[in-house]
């Protein structure tokens, strides 16, 4: 059966490109980073449409990815550095620098569903500086956040442009599933009549 609804994030990872290898991309094992608070990818790129026979005669979309927000409770520091490329000096501080070389990584997830859960991955995205609000504690303690913007954009995979991937727990998929977190999966298209 199907899901009729999605909810919850949980379970975000983070698997850094090895840059060794540009013509068949890889990536390092996943690393989690906890306390996941929401994950608000917007689609990027244009459609243009041909008007011909006094109709809409040929429409074309293009994909080129998507930017977005990851909020979490907090990015641990030798994570945030190796995405961003600042280094943590000989006592322990990061340090943002103006040069820096912000990493390539892939973002792993999952979402809570009615009947299945699913899992996500964003093949190819490079964070931004942080957003975080510093506020004076008041009668109640809130928490505050650290919220990323990432760029996701497509990348070659096996002749095709990928994106992002989705997959549930199926009779057919159990080894691709359960192997989710331990490595960034890469999409297995069939060669015969059925693939795409």
């Amino acid at each position: 059966m199907s899901n009729l609804v999605t909810f919850g994030l949980e379970k975000v990872h983070i698997a850094f490109r090895d840059m060794e290898n540009e013509t068949q991309p890889s990536w390092e094992a996943p690393i989690a980073l906890p306390g996941a608070v929401r994950w608000t990818p917007e689609a990027q790129g244009e459609s243009s449409t041909f008007y011909a026979d006094n109709t809409a005669y040929f429409i074309v979309s293009s994909n080129i990815g998507y930017t977005g927000e990851l909020e979490t409770a907090l990015v641990p520091d030798a994570l945030l550095a190796r995405m961003l490329g600042w280094p943590i000096d000989s006592n322990g501080m990061l340090v943002e620098t103006a040069d820096a070389n912000p990493a390539k990584f892939a973002l792993l997830g999952q979402v809570l569903g009615d009947q299945r859960n699913r899992r996500f991955v964003y093949y190819d995205c490079q964070a931004s500086r942080p957003a975080k609000e510093r506020k004076t504690k008041a009668e109640s303690i809130e928490v505050t956040t650290d919220v990323l913007k990432l760029s996701v954009s497509p990348i070659e995979i096996g002749e095709k442009k990928i994106v992002k991937g989705d997959i549930e727990l199926s009779a057919t998929n159990t080894a691709a599933y359960n192997a989710f977190f331990t490595q960034v999966y890469k999409p297995v298209f069939n060669t015969g009549g059925g693939g795409v």
